[in-house]
């Protein structure tokens, strides 16, 4: 079953295409666009404030999203804002964080409050991005604290992109073998 909760007056609002798969907890203040997917057993929490995630961008197994609320130094808080194309690895964890267009988060990742991943920059499998670090475009981050390795090559790159479309062709797949 999928929790579609609402909270503090706000509903999750998803595009109708997106599929969120069984197991998934969507609570409070959410966008999600067009042909993005949400898998098995993720929990997305805006109940603090919002959480905004493009088209085409897929949050795999087991991940968590948060947001931060507002507090001094922070007024509006920090939400987590996640742009189109991204790929969001299993068992992630994103907490008031922005990723921009193309980012990639590796599996088990752990992005933190106020962190950036800029456009087709990505952070590998296993790190975690300390609070307020800047992954810049097309930057490899890796470790735990992360830390720059290395630019990104071109072939690297579009194999990311590659990876969003087979995301987007998988969820249709398992979206019809659902029923839904």
């Amino acid at each position: 079953m999928t929790w579609l909760i609402s909270i503090e007056g706000h509903t999750p609002k998803l595009a109708d295409d997106v599929f969120v798969a069984p197991g998934s907890h969507l609570i409070g203040d959410i966008e999600i666009g067009a042909g993005s997917s949400i898998w098995y057993n993720c929990v997305l929490r805006g109940d603090v404030n919002r959480i905004r995630i493009g088209a085409r961008t897929n949050v795999q197994d087991g991940t968590v999203i948060h947001v931060d609320s507002p507090k001094p130094g922070t007024e509006a808080g920090l939400p987590t804002i996640i742009g189109d194309d991204v790929l969001i690895g299993h068992m992630v964890m994103l907490h008031g964080s922005i990723l921009h267009d193309r980012a990639l988060v590796g599996l088990g990742s752990i992005v933190m409050d106020g962190c950036i991943i800029e456009s087709d920059g990505m952070l590998a499998a296993g790190a975690m991005l300390t609070p307020g670090k800047v992954i810049r475009e097309r930057e490899l981050w890796v470790g735990r604290p992360a830390k720059f390795l290395r630019m990104l090559s071109d072939s690297e790159v579009a194999g990311n992109k590659l990876g969003v479309a087979h995301y987007v062709e998988n969820a249709r797949q398992h979206k019809a073998a659902l029923g839904l």
